[in-house]
């Protein structure tokens, strides 16, 4: 077994997203601008007493979001006609493909809202696909019992067993861990895919450099990663296979060739981004 290490420590920077919330981002700043095939994960997190506040329609193409909650809940709503609420330790895939137009907006009240949200690239051959959104109950997220962790698993592969979520190009892990225990723990990554740990609680070290929570760890390559922490301590691991393809970048709009991003801006302009229900 080859242990991954630690390239990078990266803590979230606060910027403002949506309308009125707060959102702390690692992946999709200048000094990580993308983590192929990732382009961006916010922590998002609105105040119980807020009002008014979420994420109002706005367009996508060209890549799949994924949104998981921590705590509170969120509804979705779309061009296509789906509609979905999540609430703690649910998850909504979305693959935004040739073009959607989505809201997402708080439905709890009295409860702080907390919760992710992950953009996860498309190869050039799936870019202009017709658009899909999976939503995951809690109960269809296994748990699955690590030697001192436990693991949520939302989609991949991990320990023999299948995340709900299906069918997604690169073939992504994702998975909430908790520690069981204090102390060191090993988990299995796929070698050769990129891969992250996010802290959700409680710092923790990874092959003695310390992580705070709230910060992004860029894992080496290999078919581990050791983590020493107390009991309790909560992170998320992500890992994809990279897509090795150009970026071009325009808001919420990720395609291969500013060419590509042209024919997006003139197809939203003209009002054929989307095929409405």
């Amino acid at each position: 077994m080859k242990a991954r290490k630690i390239n990078q420590i990266l803590p979230a920077q606060a910027v403002p997203e949506g309308k009125g919330v707060t959102v702390h981002r690692t992946i999709g700043r200048p000094i990580l601008s993308e983590l192929d095939p990732f382009l961006l994960l916010d922590e998002m997190v609105i105040g119980a007493d807020a009002t008014g506040v979420g994420f109002p329609e706005h367009p996508h193409r060209g890549f799949e979001t994924v949104t998981y909650m921590l705590s509170g809940s969120m509804r979705h709503n779309d061009t296509v006609g789906n509609v979905g609420e999540i609430g703690p330790g649910e998850a909504q895939w979305m693959t935004a493909g040739r073009g959607i137009i989505h809201s997402e907006m708080p439905t709890s009240t009295g409860v702080d809202i907390r919760g992710f949200q992950l953009w996860v690239n498309l190869p050039a051959a799936d870019k202009m696909k017709p658009p899909r959104y999976q939503d995951i109950p809690y109960a269809d997220i296994p748990t699955i019992d690590g030697d001192g962790y436990a693991a949520r698993l939302i989609t991949g592969e991990f320990l023999g067993e299948r995340g709900p979520v299906t069918e997604i190009a690169v073939k992504p892990l994702f998975a909430d861990i908790t520690l069981r225990r204090s102390g060191k723990i090993t988990v299995p990554v796929p070698v050769g895919h990129t891969a992250f740990l996010y802290g959700i609680n409680n710092a923790f070290y990874v092959e003695g450099d310390l992580v705070q929570p709230r910060a992004l760890v860029v894992l080496s390559d290999g078919d581990t990663v050791s983590i020493t922490g107390d009991e309790g301590a909560r992170l998320l691991l992500v890992a994809a296979a990279p897509i090795g393809e150009p970026v071009a970048r325009y808001g919420p709009f990720v395609m291969n060739t500013q060419e590509e991003i042209q024919a997006t801006l003139n197809d939203w302009n003209s009002g054929n981004f989307v095929e409405t229900q």
